[in-house]
């Protein structure tokens, strides 16, 4: 579906336009087009690709998705793709944009995701002596807000995880931490894997040899690097305190298991010792005077009472019961 599709001339804009007309404005100095798309047709997404001479790769990848974020070159095109995220119920919601930017042109295709570039689009529309540097500044736009839209994500798993942590020592909740855990490291992967390829192709459009497109707008794309690495650190930390965390709960796991052998131990020694008292006096020999003793039975009883109370009291004492 086509959300809108704009020319713009010299950082302004100069109308609405129907793509049949596009044509009609491609070439024209300090002038570009920017169409968006929103999960498009085939049909649709093949026919500006012909308006454009969009690569056919680069098109398969816009429609089929479940792709790496990143960025490549064509000719004096460029592709990017992004991954987007947002925190739907505790769960991340996902979903996709790619970004086809050559001379005179930008169409972004944004795929599985409720979440618009209108404020985008606004924001360059305010700042005509920016949106006057052209296609580039546009990407930078975009893939800014794609950005922006990573840290509320990456708040929530920070707050995921101090909640956990303030039940790691809470008793028989262990279990559930751990499970709770590997579900957030689950989610920290997540944006690790969309954030580090972006990262890592975001360097080529700034310092050394730059695409053309980009060459007066590699600061804002540092700019957008920078925030990138930021988001990548603050992953890591999340996931080797996830690690942590999981240790400590594991560890908690082994001292209640130790806590019970304990216990264990000490009742079963306790019983030991009733229970080699009566073996003693269950064997049966003649010449044992014991047995003939009237008052045999209740010493037997009085001397297994004694020894069971004092290991008791032994082991209470030794904090084993």
């Amino acid at each position: 579906m086509i959300v809108n599709c704009v020319v713009y001339q010299e950082g302004h804009k100069l109308s609405d336009i129907k793509v049949t007309e596009i044509a009609d404005y491609m070439g024209r100095p300090d002038c570009f087009v920017w169409v968006a798309l929103h999960d498009p047709e085939p049909e649709e997404l093949e026919r500006l690709k012909t308006v454009f001479s969009l690569h056919e790769l680069a098109v398969e990848d816009a429609l089929h998705g479940q792709q790496r974020s990143k960025i490549e070159e064509y000719g004096e095109a460029l592709f990017v793709f992004m991954r987007m995220f947002s925190m739907e119920g505790g769960e991340i919601g996902e979903g996709e944009v790619a970004v086809f930017v050559g001379p005179g042109y930008v169409l972004s295709v944004r795929n599985h995701s409720q979440q618009s570039f209108l404020n985008v689009r606004s924001r360059c529309e305010q700042e005509p002596h920016l949106l006057k540097q052209g296609v580039s500044f546009v990407l930078y736009a975009l893939m800014d807000a794609v950005v922006d839209r990573y840290f509320p994500v990456v708040e929530a798993l920070e707050t995921e995880l101090e909640t956990i942590e303030e039940q790691i020592f809470t008793k028989d909740s262990a279990r559930n931490n751990i499970e709770r855990l590997y579900q957030l490291k689950r989610k920290a992967m997540t944006v690790k894997h969309a954030v580090t390829p972006l990262a890592e192709a975001s360097v080529h459009l700034f310092g050394g040899r730059v695409p053309a497109l980009c060459v007066n707008t590699q600061e804002y794309f540092r700019d957008v690097y920078d925030h990138l690495h930021h988001i990548e650190t603050a992953v890591d930390t999340i996931r080797e305190t996830i690690v942590t965390a999981i240790q400590v709960n594991l560890a908690m796991v082994a001292i209640d298991e130790g806590e019970v052998h304990k216990r264990l131990a000490a009742w079963a020694a306790i019983f030991a010792v009733a229970t080699v008292l009566a073996g003693i006096w269950g064997m049966n020999f003649e010449h044992m005077p014991e047995l003939e003793w009237g008052s045999g039975y209740p010493l037997a009883l009085g001397l297994m009472g004694v020894c069971c109370g004092g290991l008791y009291l032994r082991f209470r004492k030794a904090g084993w019961l």
